[in-house]
């Protein structure tokens, strides 16, 4: 099947997706952290205040998710819709009118559950479920809703809240999700995907049907962790502390802000790439290699402070998370099977969430005790190219294991 058949066929189950992973954006550090000089302004917070402020809250969402996580496998992905969005849209709410750092931090925390959380959580999980010799297209085209939401909202944003103030530039967000992400989305997922007598024969055939209990037995489940971190660790340190480098390197943040169209276009072009090698190779043949892009990014984002190493950072960076987007929606189904993939995959996302969570807040108490930003950045550089090592290990271990007679 081609790549355009497939989409005309499974059109309103990949548009529904999409739709979920584009409006978790509000829930994103990218889109939050535009906020984050006016919050630290306003309430009074340094960097590292700030940044542990957000880190608190982001891992009390680490914390929420695995239990939470479990109702994909429970429910269908349109009533596990039609309670997160209006969720997100009463966390929007809430950061426009927050008047203390209580509220505050309890804002932060409903933006990352729901948003970054369990929006990308629903839409992964239910392609994962979905699709089987196809997964790595789908999961490649509701990847494009991130990288269209980090494309178009930046530039959105700063807009708006020019003219509006950016306390109404959350009222905004929120009235979106209600009025056109809500509806739209439960029409496209009404009726879920059920497999076909047309579907392509499966080259990689999913893992038998691991039980949550048993992957948290598996050494090979806190090893990936280690190379499943890194993207949302860096990414997000970058984009929270993204005034602060561009103060630091003498940019504007308009500029920086147009980066993120670069950094959108190349993370669109390699997921789907990604998802056409997945389908013909697997997802763990692929671990090896997703962190190098993202090691040599952060080395030329380290060492050097011409504009052009923006756009250099942003063109790597698109790559790696091109890959990795792809890769994590299609890697859990493979190593663990599907029938409990909601619970075990809700965990993965914890992990990268707990990462993101603890990105901002260490490394601006490093900032505020006097160390390099540019010297972190490129210790994180390093940190790549070290776990693309174990990934090479954990690849090898995954497909020797696959070749193992199952037990009776």
């Amino acid at each position: 099947m081609t790549f355009l058949a497939f989409l005309r066929d499974n059109a309103r189950w990949l548009a529904g997706g999409f739709l979920l992973t584009l409006f978790s954006s509000f829930g994103q550090t990218f889109f939050i952290s535009l906020s984050a000089g006016s919050i630290r302004e306003e309430y009074g917070l340094s960097h590292g205040g700030f940044g542990t402020l957000y880190m608190v809250a982001t891992l009390g969402s680490a914390l929420t998710l695995p239990r939470l996580g479990q109702i994909v496998d429970r429910y269908s992905v349109k009533h596990v819709a039609l309670f997160i969005i209006p969720m997100l849209a009463l966390a929007a709410v809430s950061m426009a009118f927050s008047t203390n750092v209580i509220l505050l931090a309890f804002t932060i925390y409903l933006l990352r559950l729901f948003g970054q959380g369990m929006l990308t959580h629903t839409s992964f999980t239910a392609m994962g479920r979905w699709f089987s010799a196809q997964r790595g297209r789908a999961v490649s085209v509701v990847t494009l809703g991130h990288n269209t939401g980090e494309a178009i909202f930046p530039l959105i944003f700063v807009a708006v809240a020019v003219t509006v103030g950016w306390r109404n530039t959350w009222l905004m967000a929120a009235a979106a999700l209600v009025l056109v992400a809500l509806p739209v989305i439960v029409s496209l997922i009404a009726v879920e995907r059920a497999p076909r007598a047309s579907d392509p024969v499966a080259r990689v055939s999913d893992a038998r049907d691991w039980t949550r209990a048993e992957a948290l037995r598996d050494p090979v489940f806190y090893l990936l962790f280690l190379g499943v971190m890194a993207p949302s660790f860096i990414g997000t340190v970058i984009f929270f502390h993204q005034v602060y480098l561009v103060e630091l390197r003498g940019w504007s943040l308009e500029l920086f802000a147009g980066t993120f169209i670069l950094m959108a276009i190349m993370t669109a072009t390699f997921a789907l790439i990604s998802g056409q090698l997945i389908d013909r190779f697997s997802a763990v043949a692929l671990l090896p290699a997703f962190l190098i892009p993202l090691g040599a990014a952060c080395l030329i984002l380290g060492f050097f402070d011409g504009q052009w190493s923006a756009f250099a950072f942003m063109a790597l960076l698109g790559v790696s998370w091109g890959f990795s987007s792809t890769l994590f929606g299609a890697l859990w189904p493979e190593i663990y099977g599907t029938r409990h993939l909601g619970s075990i995959r809700a965990l993965a996302v914890a992990v990268m969430v707990f990462a993101s969570a603890m990105g901002p807040g260490l490394t601006g108490l490093l900032i505020d005790r006097g160390v390099s930003y540019p010297g972190q950045i490129i210790a994180m550089g390093i940190y790549c190219f070290a776990i693309s090592l174990v990934m090479l290990q954990v690849s090898r271990r995954v497909r020797a294991r696959a070749l193992e007679p199952v037990a009776a």
